[in-house]
Formats: structure tokens, sequence, C-alpha cells
């Protein structure tokens, strides 16, 4: 594993053929996620490196204007007639000069997901939607998409196929299920094919959540498999990682 002051980088076998960065939620930090590269018990042949970047620290108006590690400011998790689009903007800029690293170091952007937890999820959808190449999958756990009502020409065609993974606790007191839910309707009447997943927790991810992510980052990844065998679930189980 190796760490720096902007990204945390773990590989899971020398030669790594894929890319998955996944950024962290609200007031965490890389170090939040790390640690589930191993859960997901991912096939010995499958070399990935993943990327777990640490957000700048920021105010963050929703907590009283404390600074804490923020991919953007969030005004209120309730009402989003008010967004920081110039944050998100800036993330995603972020997230493109990951991406163009990668491509440095030999992986195509194709063999490249991009995941997120809460905030970090938003990122992901914002940023991965926008992208002008195609990524091998967008995921966003307990999140929401922000300027969900900006126009839809904002979004690239190359990513209007990608796979798209969602999933959402229906108890979260954080960011609502019903967030989540609205999300993937926008994103479904896009033409976006979505693979949801909910479960019986709260805002946090459960160990069914990444026996699917694990299935899914192999369908996204490994060449041999079969892209659609994955389906859409709704699981119930206990708790393992909040933030």
């Amino acid at each position: 594993m190796a760490d720096s002051d902007s990204c945390i980088e773990i590989c899971t076998a020398p030669s790594p053929t894929a890319t998955v960065i996944w950024l962290h939620g609200l007031g965490a930090d890389g170090n939040d996620f790390a640690p589930i590269v191993p859960e997901l018990q991912l096939p010995d042949a499958l070399s990935i490196r993943f990327l777990f970047p640490h957000a700048p620290v920021r105010p963050v108006t929703c907590n009283g204007g404390y600074e804490m590690r923020a991919w953007y400011d969030i005004f209120s998790l309730e009402d989003f007639a008010q967004e920081d689009e110039r944050g998100l903007v800036e993330s995603q800029e972020y997230i493109e000069g990951l991406i163009k690293s990668e491509n440095q170091r030999g992986i195509p952007t194709q063999r490249i997901v991009l995941l997120g937890f809460s905030q970090g999820g938003g990122v992901a959808l914002h940023a991965g939607l926008r992208h002008s190449q195609r990524l091998a999958g967008i995921g966003g756990l307990s999140t929401y998409l922000p300027l969900r009502d900006t126009p839809t020409d904002t979004y690239s065609q190359a990513n209007r196929d990608t796979s798209i993974f969602m999933a959402h606790g229906r108890q979260d007191p954080v960011v609502r299920y019903e967030h989540g839910e609205t999300s993937r309707q926008i994103l479904n009447n896009m033409g976006h094919s979505i693979n949801w997943n909910s479960y019986d927790m709260e805002h946090n991810v459960c160990p069914e959540e990444i026996n699917d992510i694990s299935k899914w980052l192999v369908n996204c990844l490994d060449s041999t498999s079969d892209n659609n065998s994955y389906s859409h679930s709704e699981n119930s189980s206990g708790n393992i990682l909040n933030n």
C-alpha cells in the first residue's frame, strides 16, 4: 500500500491492468474505504490498482461552516435548490487529472471504474457521466445525483451505455432513500440503465453490498465475464462501515 498527501494506492496484484478510483464521503478521507479491498475477494487473476484520494479541506455550510474534507460545499441535504457547482466542477477536474495520470501509467480509460460513497458518490456520478471517454463503470453508494436539473447536453454520449451501479440503505437518515431513488429515476429517464440495489441498513456499507460491488467490478473489468449476468437486488443485511 502506498500513501501520499493526496491519495492512497493499493494494488491487488503486480502490474495492474485496471484502476478503481474510490471517493470517500463528507468528513472522511481516503483511509475510510481502503480496508474494503480484501473484503471484495476479487479473483486473483484480476490485477487492479485502487486509488483512494483525499478530498481537500473546506468549510461546509450544512455543518455550520466547520472545516472538513469535502469534495464540494453542501448547503442542505434536504433542499437541493442551492448547490456548489463551482466545487463540483473543481472536483470533476481533479478526477479528470487522476484519469489522465492513470492513462499515462498505461491504464486505458475503458479499464477505469469511478466509484464513490455519499458525497464521493455524487462526484463519481457527476464526473463520470461527463467524462469524454468511455469508462468501465460508474458507481454511487448511498448518494444522489448533483445538479440534476442541468441540461442533458452537459452529459457525455461516451458514457451513455456505461454500467452504472447504485446502492442505498432503505433507512438512511443522512442521504434519504428517496433522494437515491429519485436520482435513479432521472438517470433512467435519460436513457441510462442502472444496476440498482437497496439494503436494510442506514448510511453505511454492508456485507451483501460489498459482495454485489465485487460482482459488478468483475463484470466491468473481466473481459471474459458475461456483462449481462449482473442482476438488481433487494437485500437485507447488517452494517459494517459507517461514514
